[in-house]
């Protein structure tokens, strides 16, 4: 019975190592069927799917989904879709509701999302998603998003469990973000007009491996105004390894 326990085991394993995650990379697009002249309603979303190590890959399309749902959502209720061409068709029917509520009304709406697998290694896979959503207003937003996976499980890693100690890095980025953007050691955070919550230096939403370093990335509203866009740190492998817990 051992002998048998022990030739399924190394069956499994073999099948898992003779698999290699990959990505293709699919394109999705939707319009309005509404008449207009200009400025047509429309969506369009280029994603990397995984495939190839069942378990994996569900997990990380599963995850990549919900927050593509986070950023095209619009309205009361989040959107039910459990595919992309069905959440691209709520997209532009939350539009068409909205035009044949108020005809009258002039705007147009548009979404561009693109995906790519901006750092890949034995331990980390980062995805990035570049958005760039407008429903109306002054502006549209625009934004990066960092997805960062185990590649052997495809669960998601939390940015808090990049890192030896969370703190003692913050303290080293926040010295390293005032040389870059000139703000003095003795005055508060948001002396030169930055806009960090309660006048406090915080870590990103969004930390990107990249083949030149770690990317400390602060959307539009994070750290700044929209006027005054995203603010971004660089800091070298040799700079923060002793602080990095997954490499």
């Amino acid at each position: 019975m051992k002998h048998i326990l022990l030739y399924t085991i190394l069956l499994l394993s073999m099948a898992r190592c003779s698999k290699e995650l990959t990505f293709d990379n699919q394109s999705f697009e939707k319009e309005s069927s509404l008449p207009c002249n200009e400025n047509c309603p429309h969506i369009s979303v280029t994603i990397p799917i995984a495939k190839d190590v069942p378990i994996v890959s569900d997990s990380i399309n599963k995850k990549v989904f919900s927050v593509l749902k986070e950023i095209i959502y619009f309205g009361e209720k989040p959107y039910t879709s459990t595919e992309y061409n069905g959440l691209l068709n709520s997209f532009i029917g939350s539009y068409e509701k909205l035009r044949k509520d108020f005809p009258k009304d002039v705007f147009g709406w548009e979404a561009e999302i693109e995906g790519s697998i901006k750092y890949q290694s034995d331990s980390i896979l980062n995805i990035q998603i570049k958005h760039y959503t407008f429903t109306g207003g002054a502006h549209g937003y625009q934004g990066l998003r960092s997805l960062i996976f185990d590649p052997e499980t495809g669960k998601s890693i939390p940015n808090h469990l990049l890192f030896k100690d969370q703190n003692t890095f913050k303290a080293f980025a926040e010295k390293k973000f005032r040389s870059k953007y000139n703000i003095p050691a003795n005055k508060s955070i948001n002396a030169t007009g930055l806009l960090f919550e309660g006048d406090k230096f915080s870590l990103p939403n969004n930390i990107f491996y990249t083949d030149q370093g770690l990317l400390l990335y602060y959307n539009p509203y994070e750290a700044a105004s929209y006027a005054d866009g995203p603010k971004e740190l660089l800091l070298s492998y040799n700079e923060v390894n002793d602080y990095l817990l997954i490499k």
